[in-house]
């Protein structure tokens, strides 16, 4: 795929305007309380918790330690995981895929605990549980 000079010159400028709302200048690790630290070129600093981002929630600290910073400043990358964080995305609290997020709703939806929950239970346990499939 070709790009034009004029598409080249519309992606510089869409990735200096997307800068101008700060980028990575640091980035660290903090095993202690299993966390990210991120020093962005604003003054701001953000600290997320680490099994909050998809691909490291399972991760070594040792993994975790060796971050890189994208020559941009837009992204993250832990090269022993094949991870990366997309740091204008983090700034708006979005910490993965959107199928990855869902499927993170989805899970603690289903360990919810309401007395209508437990009342349907109870009541699907008296009529034998769920019904088996048959082929």
């Amino acid at each position: 795929m070709e790009i034009s000079e004029q598409d080249f010159t519309a992606a510089i400028a869409r990735g200096e305007q997307i800068r101008q709302g700060g980028y990575a200048v640091a980035v660290d690790y903090d095993a202690h309380q299993r966390r990210l630290v991120v020093e962005l070129s604003n003054g701001v600093t953000v600290m997320v918790p680490v099994h909050l981002l998809e691909g490291l929630a399972e991760a070594q600290d040792s993994d975790l330690a060796e971050i890189e910073i994208t020559p941009a400043g837009l992204g993250l990358h832990w090269p022993k995981l094949d991870a990366d964080v997309y740091v204008p995305a983090l700034m708006q609290g979005v910490f993965g895929t959107k199928r990855w997020i869902a499927a993170q709703l989805g899970a603690s939806g289903g360990k919810a605990s309401t007395p209508a929950k437990a009342s349907a239970a109870r009541a699907n346990g008296a009529k034998g549980g769920r019904p088996r499939k048959h082929a």
